[in-house]
C-alpha cells in the first residue's frame, strides 16, 4: 500500500467538490469527485474547526473511541468506470474488519481518528502513481558535493 494525504478539498470550474490526495514522496495527484457534504466534512478537519454538534463523521469517530474499535487505515483500492471505492480497516480486540466505504467518507473518519489513509498497490499502478525513495542525509549532501564537481572533457 502507498500513504497519501489529503492536498485540498475544493471545486472545479463548474462548481463539484474534489477531494485532492497526493503521494508525499512523488507529488503525484489523485482527484476524486466528491458530494458537497463530505467536502465541508473535509474541510473543516482540515482547518480544525468543531460544530457545536457532532457531524456524522464526528459522531461515528466518537461512537468507534467510545467502544474502543481502532480505525487501522483508509484505503481507496478500486477504480470502476468513473467511481473509487475504498475501505475502512477497524481493529477491535483480536478481529479486524474491512468496511466498503466511499473514498469521502474514509477520508473524514481517517482525518478525525488520525489514521492513515492509503492507495492499494493495483490501483497505484492502474493510476501510474509511484512513490519516489528519498535519500538519507549523508547521501543528499554527497549529491549536492558531486553536483558542484566540475569534471574535464576527455
Amino acid at each position: 500500500m502507498i500513504e497519501i494525504r489529503v492536498a485540498n478539498v475544493g471545486q472545479d470550474k463548474n462548481g463539484n467538490f474534489i477531494l485532492l490526495l497526493k503521494e508525499p514522496t512523488s507529488g503525484a495527484e489523485l482527484p476524486i469527485w466528491i458530494g458537497e457534504f463530505e467536502a465541508l466534512a473535509i474541510d473543516m478537519e482540515l482547518r480544525h474547526i468543531k460544530p457545536q454538534r457532532p457531524m456524522t463523521h464526528d459522531l461515528l469517530a466518537s461512537i468507534l473511541n467510545t467502544l474502543g474499535i481502532e480505525m487501522e487505515c483508509a484505503i481507496i483500492n478500486e477504480l470502476v468506470g468513473d467511481t473509487y471505492y475504498a475501505a475502512i480497516v477497524l481493529r477491535w480486540g483480536d478481529e479486524v474488519y474491512e468496511i466498503d466505504s466511499r473514498p469521502s467518507d474514509a477520508v473524514a473518519i481517517a482525518l478525525r481518528l488520525n489514521a492513515p489513509i492509503y492507495l492499494s498497490e493495483e490501483l497505484a499502478k492502474m493510476l501510474n502513481i509511484h512513490p519516489t525513495k528519498r535519500r538519507d542525509h549523508d547521501t543528499e549532501r554527497f549529491m549536492r558535493l558531486v553536483g558542484d564537481i566540475e569534471l574535464p572533457e576527455w
